[in-house]
């Protein structure tokens, strides 16, 4: 079928003699302004604004600098900039900053140096864009040489410059010459000060941060916030409550980064009230769709056992990362819910949401709690296999515990010698765990000769040994291993309890009378065991790896530091319904348990010693604390939260 030339498309149609109209004059010009790249364009529109005797100020000077920079027309771009009347370092300037914050900052400086051979004077704006651009590219051989023209130019009594050098040098690395340059500043504000204790926390110096910080002569939100994050990432969280504190008191706002810092303190610390407070705060002051707060906020209700708080968070989140699922899935796991942990990660499987490595020491340690090991196996295998996750060491531990707990301490061993990467002494440690559950002395034994070698000042590792021969009625040996520990020189690290009463943190160690009311703390717990007693408590002596008599071993449960805190709330407060204390002992890997002490007392008068109360035994859930990074310090601690 032909089609006659009046049904062609209009798509089709030959341009009318309107639409071939040749562009106007002031149309080519507009264009041109915009998008001249050469100098041999910028000729061309500068030609035309001289012909139609248009003002010099009408061409875009930033763009007629960049074009120009690097090419013979320098001084063409400097001709231009004479005839507009603007002084041409602000110009340039503009240029500079523009480099400065490209994904090519060395061309900023290479503009510098070119500003100086054809002696364009700087100003303070020039030296600044040029010192980013420095930062940028971490480049400290420019930045000493723009620092000297700073100084023979005479511009070092500018706060502004003086701050960007410090900062320069600090991010560098070259703290010795900060701090000279710090020093020298005729001038300082509270940037150059906190300039200095940001870059001292980074470095992990905190005591030299907190040095500068009391010198401070006056401090904003952001040096409280630096002070509370260097301590926190130091593992002195009890310091970083503290200064949260006297932040408080010298009535500053906390923000968004400070709220962060602090939970995590709280997280640490077992500070569930302050941590609680810090999270209705955040409520009240619009953080919610914060998704580093809410995650962070999961993390310390967790920490704290209250996983029913952190499920909360979590289920009110209006935008989840992977980071907010992986603390649930691994949440779930760390209190004994390891069946609910699989069931969220089939969950976020659904939703579409790509696992990462921590999701999967979440997943194997759910698998350890539940005893499942093919489960477990599958997931180890599927990481690499599905997700392209390579395994790194702490997966590799998660699965030498997982068959450990499972009594495969043969495969467990196994293992660990086709290992592709070389076994640390967490992994070892793991395996020392599952024979202490298991009993196999003969296993321990090789997996502390790898241990002295790997870990030799790490005092868990003999004492899980120790532990094993004394379950095993071995004195001798247990004997031997404590004259190996003196002989290294490895001393045991004592295990510690703190309890936060109307913020003030009390921490006790076993048959502490260092407090000062330690003599009302014992006569209570006295009290305490009188009534438990009366109403059936059995002490389980068990636990006590001891060669001595069984009134002995009582008397050492009940100086626990555990039992020493208890009593401290009952003093402190005039009435009580009700008390949980979590405690969480850090040591090798196979002795990271969680332990909920349930105490329900029913007030007939407060503090009344009549008070019937119902002692309800210790429950232990076994679980490994891999994925926190205090367990790899192997720093053996309790803490305790009471509530």
């Amino acid at each position: 079928m032909i089609h006659s030339l009046s049904s062609v498309s209009p798509l089709h149609k030959f341009p009318s003699s309107e639409q071939t109209q040749k562009p106007t004059s002031q149309t080519l010009r507009t264009h041109l302004l915009s998008t001249f790249n050469t100098p041999f364009e910028l000729k061309q529109l500068h030609t035309h604004i001289i012909k139609t005797n248009s003002h010099h100020s009408a061409l875009p000077l930033p763009r007629v600098a960049a074009v120009c920079a690097f090419t013979p027309s320098f001084l063409y771009a400097q001709e231009i900039f004479a005839r507009t009347g603007q002084p041409q370092i602000v110009i340039w300037n503009t240029c500079l900053k523009s480099f400065a914050e490209s994904e090519s900052p060395i061309d900023a400086i290479h503009l510098f140096y070119r500003l100086r051979v054809f002696d364009v004077c700087p100003d303070a704006f020039t030296f600044s864009f040029v010192l980013k651009a420095c930062l940028q590219l971490m480049d400290i051989l420019h930045g000493r040489i723009v620092h000297g023209f700073i100084e023979k130019l005479g511009f070092q009594p500018n706060v502004f410059l003086g701050n960007a050098m410090v900062h320069l040098y600090a991010s560098c690395g070259e703290m010795d010459d900060a701090r000279k340059l710090f020093d020298k500043m005729p001038d300082r504000d509270v940037v150059t000060w906190n300039i200095m204790v940001t870059q001292l926390v980074k470095r992990r110096e905190v005591e030299g941060a907190y040095a500068f910080f009391l010198r401070m002569p006056e401090r904003s939100v952001r040096s409280w916030t630096s002070m509370i994050a260097g301590f926190v990432q130091c593992g002195k969280p009890k310091e970083a409550v503290h200064i949260f504190s006297q932040m408080e008191e010298a009535g500053l706002v906390p923000n968004e980064v400070t709220v962060v810092a602090v939970l995590a303190a709280c997280a640490d610390l077992g500070a569930l009230d302050l941590g609680r407070r810090i999270h209705e705060y955040s409520d009240r002051s619009g953080f919610r769709r914060n998704t580093h707060i809410c995650n962070t906020l999961i993390d310390m209700y967790i920490k704290c056992g209250c996983l029913e708080a952190a499920s909360g968070v979590f289920e009110e989140m209006q935008e989840r990362t992977i980071v907010s699922w992986s603390a649930m899935i691994h949440g779930l796991a760390m209190h004994g819910k390891a069946e609910e942990a699989l069931k969220l990660f089939s969950k976020m499987i659904q939703r579409r949401i790509r696992p990462n490595g921590v999701t999967f020491i979440g997943l194997l340690h759910a698998c350890s709690h539940m005893g499942l090991v093919n489960e477990g196996r599958r997931f180890f295998s599927g990481m690499s296999r599905d997700y392209g996750i390579t395994p790194r060491i702490e997966h590799y531990g998660c699965m030498v515990d997982l068959l450990s707990r499972a009594g495969l301490l043969e495969e467990a061993h196994q293992f660990i010698r086709n290992m592709p990467i070389q076994p640390n002494g967490v992994v070892w440690g793991a395996l020392l765990g599952g024979c202490r559950v298991h009993k196999n002395i003969e296993m321990a034994e090789e997996a502390i000769s790898h241990l002295r070698h790997l870990d030799p000042l790490n005092d868990g590792y003999y004492v899980v040994l120790s532990n094993i021969y004394a379950e095993a009625k071995r004195w001798e040996d247990v004997a031997k291993v404590r004259r190996l520990m003196r002989n290294r020189g490895v001393k045991k690290t004592p295990g510690w309890s703190s309890i936060t009463v109307d913020g003030v943190v009390h921490e006790f160690v076993a048959g502490d009378d260092t407090h000062s009311q330690a003599e009302e703390i014992y006569q209570r717990w006295d009290k305490l065991l009188e009534e438990m007693r009366f109403k059936g408590y059995v002490p389980n002596t068990s636990v006590v790896l001891l060669d001595m008599e069984e009134n002995e071993k009582e008397k050492v449960l009940y100086r626990h530091s555990e039992k020493l805190a208890l009593p401290v709330r009952l003093l402190n407060e005039a009435v009580y319904a009700h008390k949980r204390e979590k405690s969480k002992i850090f040591g090798t890997l196979d002795e990271s348990h969680k332990a909920e002490y349930s105490v329900i007392i029913i007030p007939s008068k407060a503090l009344g010693s009549s008070a019937p109360m119902f002692w309800m035994d210790t429950m232990a859930k076994f679980s490994t604390a891999f994925a926190y990074k205090k367990a790899r310090k192997r720093v053996l601690r309790t803490e305790s939260t009471v509530r």
